[in-house]
């Protein structure tokens, strides 16, 4: 199977798996607001932030090990693969003990980091997040197995696997809370099937990869050890500064605001994600192709799907912040367990947007450089990052409130925005960057232009905000937005490589 159909086919089972889970999300979350109210929803939020912090400790390892495994999968060369696969296994698990102990650390802090927890006595705040801290840590005596699944271009197996088990959970997790209103009982569903889920893994991809059990298995070279070693020591700072950039947020709010503002947000934030992520599925799913990509093509071909898949990123992240900036409100306002009471102001939608178009535009970026390997050209600017996300945040939080969360998020990305494009450019194409901004500037004034016009229509159409109003504005905003990048860019080469896989899957679809 080819890099198109095995992505093609990690897209299709991705965009399944996605659309299950999200409809099932959206439904839990629901319920669980209409019954269990906005602060358990915001410490939910919370711990799912805080152990996405306390998970740095992985610190890279499995990106290092993934970039490994490109080069000895492809040439089928099987003694390797089970030479890394030891090295990863001893890894993850000396991790899952350090996220363990990390874990056990963070928890007498916190009362600290939940502020104004209405009806949440500190014992269950505790209770709750050692819970979490289960699952977390569990997940890495199995999640090094995936990473030979996804050398090998099938992502769709950790998907189909996350699909079932998510149906599971979600449909347990929802008659618990019908039948109990009990947020422990909530938890503990979703910690023993995942705990199942996680002994089916096990046996299966052991089943799948029968060498995996092999215990005659010889020990990487000094250097293969070494270059494990040295791209996982510079992911280290990539790491750390992308936790403190991207997973703060939620700490900050609830630590000088209120928790409860944590579950407004993270309703946002699931619409938000819910269409991210069929977004991601593709360039996610494109990784792995990358890495065969890069092991197998020239520059020159190399550079030409960079920007195919930039051009796609940037139409699709501009559509839908377009989409989100006009009707991501009038959503939080028509959702029945929601409603206008919990909708945030235009400025901080407006900043959280901006955030979302830029983050996009990087993820071509970092995917590209993943699958290349590239990690030690710019270790130290995560670090920059983060710590400039930190200090403008808590600045400005304590001076304009929600807001200046944001204004901190925005202003640490944009560093990447500016410098990675150099580092790539040079270190995987020879080639000057300034084209990368040439097209930086050309789709982001489309975008604002469009967004302009279709602001005032929506003045007209959603005066009164109703399900016909908002149907009505999001026709609008597919037609006129996709209308004026296909008049504009319907022309160029990425289009038109994007346009010939489609009428090649059109035509296979006929023929059959």
């Amino acid at each position: 199977m080819g890099r198109v159909q095995s992505a093609a086919r990690n897209i299709v089972f991705g965009y399944i798996g996605n659309l299950t889970t999200q409809i099932l999300g959206f439904v839990l979350r629901s319920i669980f607001i209409a019954h269990l109210g906005d602060t358990l929803n915001g410490v939910n939020d919370l711990y799912t932030s805080l152990l996405s912090v306390l998970s740095m400790a992985e610190l890279g390892v499995g990106t290092a090990l993934n970039y490994s495994l490109y080069g000895p999968v492809a040439r089928k060369d099987y003694e390797k693969i089970k030479s890394y696969m030891l090295l990863y296994r001893k890894a993850y698990r000396v991790i899952g003990l350090v996220i363990g102990a990390a874990g056990l650390l963070v928890s007498p802090f916190l009362p600290y980091l939940v502020k104004q927890p209405e009806g949440v006595s500190v014992r269950d705040m505790t209770l709750y997040y050692f819970i979490f801290l289960f699952n977390t840590v569990s997940s890495y005596f199995v999640a090094y197995k995936y990473s030979l699944v996804n050398a090998e271009q099938k992502n769709y197996i950790q998907t189909n696997v996350i699909t079932v088990t998510k149906m599971i959970t979600v449909t347990l997790q929802i008659g618990v809370i019908l039948a109990t209103r009990n947020f422990y009982l909530y938890l503990l569903t979703a910690a023993f099937v995942e705990l199942v889920q996680k002994i089916f893994v096990s046996d299966y991809l052991n089943r799948r990869y029968p060498y995996l059990k092999d215990r005659n298995v010889a020990r990487l070279s000094r250097e293969e050890t070494g270059e494990v070693v040295q791209k996982t020591k510079a992911l280290m700072f990539h790491k750390i500064g992308d936790v403190a950039r991207l997973q703060t947020d939620s700490m900050i709010i609830s630590s000088f605001i209120n928790v409860t503002l944590v579950g407004y947000v993270g309703n946002y934030n699931m619409i938000l994600t819910s269409v991210s992520n069929f977004v991601n599925i593709i360039f996610n799913s494109v990784l792995s192709s990358f890495g065969n990509l890069i092991a197998t093509e020239s520059k020159d071909k190399q550079y030409q799907m960079f920007r195919v898949y930039r051009f796609f990123a940037c139409w699709i992240y501009g559509f839908s912040a377009v989409g989100f900036f006009l009707l991501l409100t009038p959503l939080i306002i028509l959702w029945p367990s929601v409603g206008p009471g919990k909708t945030l102001p235009a400025t901080v939608v407006g900043l959280i947007l901006t955030d979302y178009y830029f983050k996009g535009d990087r993820i071509v970026l970092s995917n590209f450089k993943t699958a290349a390997g590239v990690f030690e050209q710019d270790k130290y600017l995560a670090l920059l990052q983060g710590a400039v996300n930190l200090v403008i945040s808590i600045a400005l939080v304590q001076k304009i409130g929600l807001s200046g969360v944001y204004v901190g998020t925005i202003v640490s990305g944009l560093i990447a925005n500016v410098t990675k494009p150099f580092i790539i450019y040079k270190a995987c194409f020879d080639r000057d960057a300034r084209a990368y901004f040439v097209d930086s500037v050309k789709y982001l004034t489309v975008i604002l232009g469009v967004l302009a016009v279709l602001a005032g229509v929506k003045s007209v159409v959603l005066q009164e905000i109703t399900v016909w109003g908002f149907a009505g504005m999001f026709v609008l905003v597919v037609i006129v937005f996709n209308g004026v990048f296909l008049l504009l860019f319907g022309r160029t080469e990425e289009f038109g490589y994007l346009w010939g896989i489609v009428r090649k899957k059109l035509g296979k679809g006929q023929r059959s």
